[in-house]
């Protein structure tokens, strides 16, 4: 993954596989390959920060409805 950052991204609110499926499709709208967990409160997330940053991932996150830190 050379060029590309791994990191965990905290969110709030994820109540079902529907929600992590939410989080995920909001992480690609953006350009970031992402995992969430509802059970872990999180999603890990894979990105190139040439492309997208941290902060507009979690707008996305956001903007989908659930509280990313």
């Amino acid at each position: 993954m050379l060029g590309k950052i791994e990191e965990k991204i905290a969110v709030e609110g994820m109540m079902c596989s529907h929600c992590e499926q939410s989080v995920e499709r909001a992480c690609q709208s953006v350009g970031a390959k992402g995992k969430a967990s509802r059970e872990d409160k999180c999603v890990l997330v894979s990105y190139n920060p040439s492309k997208v940053s941290r902060e507009a991932i979690v707008a996305a996150i956001r903007e989908a409805g659930f509280d990313a830190k």
